[in-house]
């Protein structure tokens, strides 16, 4: 089920109520609402898969409460071990295995042996790859002895399937979530205030920003050898923008569509083109992603790998970020999009002390503008590979961009009133972050007086039924 459908429209009204007004006497009845409306609402999509995230959930919660008994590390590292396992290899067979199938064929061929294995007939379940490490970092934290295991196995599916973040993140730990499941819940009316801003500013970001740079960027990605270099550019600042509305756009929808319902989720962005540099971004950039790979990959590897001193914590920033390009999907574009990141980190972590000098030898504000520039720069060049089908097309891509006629006026795609008001909004939409970035998030308006809020309210809804694109397009984090 999408946010930007009709039937979430019907959708969200009707579990609120239920949940608020039928079901509020007692928690646990509550949760396993939760459950049952989550659990429709992932069904809407494929039922076949409901399965697939009860056997996970069941089967990390069980792990979890053995785990914590044993006393014997032989024991909980097979505990761990299966974990391990059963999650990885689910995620594996589902997205990746394809995957090493055609690499493995194609290398074979490449040497002139031939192979008869096909790939698999394999729908990838949608979200498997947020569920999977939300129920992973559970058993980790046991594991670590930072987390202790629930006896509520209501409150732990919950957890697991909670029907806002479900499918796209964020991706949360069980040490914020679960405690807020078992704890009683009343509505509050600034909950349910700061939820409705959350998810007016999130359904802008999709269906005014995102959804109408799609047409352009698929046009122009779709008809790249024919386009000019400049025109490549512009395709390229529009997908930025648009994959940026649409993923921060789900996260507000998520976060504010939680808080309507007393449960308060992780922010996942934090005005993330703004950032001056790369490890700036992935500060502000799908959060919970970074951190989760943080806290359960870098950390550990930089630890065990502390004798190696700075070479340790290059290989494993680089480690770090090739498998975050990985975890978006089983194609090697995204695995070169990691690589280029976790280089460039590197890069940055070598070069610490001169970057500082640097800041200090120059204007302050001509640092930060350089600074943006060149971030936002690299990021748009690395988006050639996470837009493109394979890694060929990428370099086909930035290739035709360094032509002579990238020193062109971009062409205008029709229908060009479209694109003219499409950048507009652009403007518009930059200006009005930039204005609110010291803020929670752009409608964080709480300072102001009642009929200014009503005004801006009144404008947004506005500009979200005049230039909104309501044709149910997908998010574009579904897939991953």
């Amino acid at each position: 089920m999408l946010f930007n459908s009709l039937i979430f429209a019907f959708f969200l009204p009707t579990v609120f109520f239920i949940y608020w007004f039928v079901v509020n006497k007692n928690v646990k009845i509550q949760n396993i609402f939760l459950i049952v409306a989550s659990y429709f609402f992932y069904g809407w999509w494929d039922w076949r898969f409901l399965g697939l995230i009860f056997f996970s959930s069941i089967t990390d919660f069980f792990i979890g409460k053995i785990l914590h008994q044993q006393q014997k590390q032989l024991n909980r590292n097979l505990l761990m071990i299966l974990s391990l396992f059963t999650n990885l290899g689910v995620l594996f067979y589902f997205k990746y295995c394809n995957f090493f199938i055609e690499n493995f064929v194609s290398l074979f061929s490449s040497i002139g042996i031939s192979s008869n294995v096909t790939s698999l007939n394999i729908i990838l379940p949608i979200g498997i790859s947020f569920y999977t490490f939300q129920t992973l970092s559970y058993t980790i934290d046991i594991y670590k002895k930072q987390g202790k295991p629930t006896d509520d196995v209501v409150s732990f599916l919950a957890f697991v399937s909670f029907f806002p973040q479900l499918v796209a993140g964020p991706i949360e730990r069980a040490s914020n979530l679960v405690p807020q499941f078992l704890k009683p819940r009343k509505f509050k009316y600034e909950d349910g205030v700061e939820g409705a801003r959350l998810i007016l500013w999130g359904f802008l970001k999709k269906v005014v920003i995102a959804d109408n740079c799609a047409y352009f960027v698929n046009n122009i990605f779709d008809n790249y050898a024919s386009q000019t270099g400049s025109t490549l550019v512009l395709g390229l600042i529009l997908f930025a923008f648009q994959v940026y509305g649409d993923f921060s756009g789900y996260s507000d929808i998520a976060v504010g569509t939680a808080r309507l319902f007393g449960i308060k989720l992780m922010d996942n962005f934090n005005f993330p083109y703004f950032s001056t540099s790369i490890t700036d971004f992935w500060r502000r950039w799908h959060i919970s992603l970074s951190t989760w790979l943080r806290d359960y990959l870098y950390t550990p590897m930089v630890m065990g790998l502390r004798s190696w001193g700075m070479k340790g914590i290059i290989f494993s920033t680089i480690c770090s970020f090739t498998i975050i390009g990985f975890w978006h999907g089983p194609n090697w574009v995204y695995i070169v999009f990691g690589l280029f990141h976790g280089l460039v980190l590197s890069y940055e972590i070598l070069n610490s002390k001169r970057r500082k000098r640097w800041k200090k030898s120059m204007n302050k504000r001509v640092h930060f503008v350089l600074s943006l520039i060149l971030t936002f720069t690299f990021y748009l060049f690395t988006l050639i590979l996470f837009r493109s089908v394979s890694v060929t097309d990428a370099t086909y891509y930035a290739e035709n961009i360094f032509s002579k006629s990238l020193f062109t006026m971009p062409a205008i795609i029709a229908p060009k009133y479209r694109m003219i008001y499409t950048l507009i909004l652009i403007l518009a939409f930059i200006i009005t972050e930039w204005y609110s970035k010291d803020k929670k998030h752009v409608l964080d308006v709480v300072n102001l007086s009642q009929s200014k809020r009503w005004a801006i309210y009144a404008v947004v809804i506005g500009v979200i039924i005049v230039f909104g694109r309501f044709n149910n397009n997908d998010f574009i984090y579904f897939q991953f």
